[in-house]
């Protein structure tokens, strides 16, 4: 199938009018935040529901780990929901924010790295 290049041009048209819209038209700004509220609701739920999924297929395995290594576990997964959760305020404290939450979540994929590490050697 060769693309469309007719259908990539309204897609794009469509994409500009609808942001013209939102720019231009009272109650723009909004509906837009509407729309993002909403789009961050589900996908909020959506990542809680893949992390129940996982606790679910993985919970033999999770409970067959060392009590030290599942509080690391659990620590390092909370750490890095902390980590999610305060983005917009750690970026708007400027560089030292920014680097307080990559190192955050450097921290937590290092824990969980390193549970997954000990759990190889068995």
């Amino acid at each position: 199938m060769e693309p469309d290049r007719n259908r990539h041009l309204r897609n794009v048209l469509i994409i500009v009018g609808l942001a013209l819209a939102v720019w231009l038209l009272p109650g723009g700004e909004t509906g837009s935040n509407t729309v993002y509220n909403l789009l961050t609701v589900l996908l909020t739920a959506g990542l809680l529901f893949f992390g129940y999924r996982l606790y679910m297929e993985h919970r033999a395995t999770i409970f067959g780990l060392g009590d030290r290594q599942r509080g690391i576990l659990y620590a390092a997964v909370a750490l890095a929901a902390f980590a999610i959760i305060a983005t917009a305020k750690l970026w708007d404290e400027g560089g030292l924010g920014a680097l307080l939450w990559i190192g955050l979540l450097a921290l937590s994929g290092y824990g969980i790295y390193s549970v997954w590490r000990a759990y190889q050697e068995y």
